[in-house]
């Protein structure tokens, strides 16, 4: 295959290609149907021409007849007269105008089976553009269910990739993590609310054990904080330091907590 023949079938098929895309069944019916309307105006300007035609030579025809009819009157008369040649030539004229309308009536038949035909061709043409109107309203209703069918796939089949899916999609995940830190957040203020009353409950057992120390220095006794039994021994003022110290001690180690 030569050069230009491979270019040539390559321009042929993008531009049959091109075609295809851009045809528009809508359009195309449309277009369809006013190239038939053209063909039946046409029609129909033929149907009334080879009318007209049929009507002229049906009168040549009958004017012929009628001066064959009258060249066979004066042929008679002119015979009556005595007149043999003036007969004759009467006679002659009667025969020309005789086969003039007998070549008439041969077209005339001629034309009036044309004008039958043009006028089936037309009432086929009227039924067929009728048909065609229904079709085409028919086809346009198909061609439009089929366009919104594929308006609506489409959409459906973006709704994965649509940035406004994606939107609810990430406003969906911020809730969820608000939704958390809030249920986080209270979980975390009712620990904190369990903490402090165990200090308070905590606090309360070191002062009462603070109080019975006290009142033991003190030299009174408490029933918390009783010497064992078979203790006599009283408290002197070595304990009586020793137990100051350790009580600043403690005082320091709670200070430092």
């Amino acid at each position: 295959m030569g050069l230009f023949d491979r270019i040539s079938r390559v321009v042929r098929a993008n531009m049959n290609d091109l075609v295809s895309k851009a045809e528009d069944p809508e359009k195309i019916l449309e277009q369809a149907l006013m190239d038939m309307q053209e063909d039946l105006i046409q029609l129909r300007q033929a149907v009334a021409t080879a009318i007209a035609g049929q009507k002229r030579i049906e009168q040549q025809m009958n004017q012929a007849q009628t001066q064959a009819t009258s060249w066979q009157q004066r042929a008679q008369l002119a015979l009556q007269k005595g007149q043999e040649d003036l007969a004759r030539q009467a006679l002659s004229r009667k025969k020309t105008f005789s086969e003039t309308a007998l070549a008439l009536k041969t077209q005339l038949d001629q034309q009036a089976g044309q004008v039958d035909t043009l006028k089936r061709n037309l009432v086929a043409l009227e039924g067929k553009i009728a048909e065609a109107k229904t079709k085409k309203d028919m086809l346009k209703a198909r061609a439009q269910a089929a366009k919104a069918q594929e308006q609506l796939q489409g959409a459906v089949g973006r709704l994965g990739t649509n940035s406004s899916m994606a939107a609810f999609e990430r406003m969906e995940e911020k809730v969820l993590q608000m939704e958390a830190k809030a249920q986080a957040t209270a979980e975390l203020a009712g620990t904190n609310l369990e903490s402090q009353f165990a200090a308070l409950e905590a606090g309360g057992d070191v002062e009462d054990e603070l109080a019975a120390m006290k009142a033991q220095l003190a030299g009174g006794t408490t029933a918390t904080t009783a010497l064992p039994a078979g203790d006599p021994t009283p408290v002197n003022v070595s304990q009586s330091s020793s137990v100051d110290a350790e009580l600043e001690a403690l005082k320091r180690e709670l200070d430092g907590l």
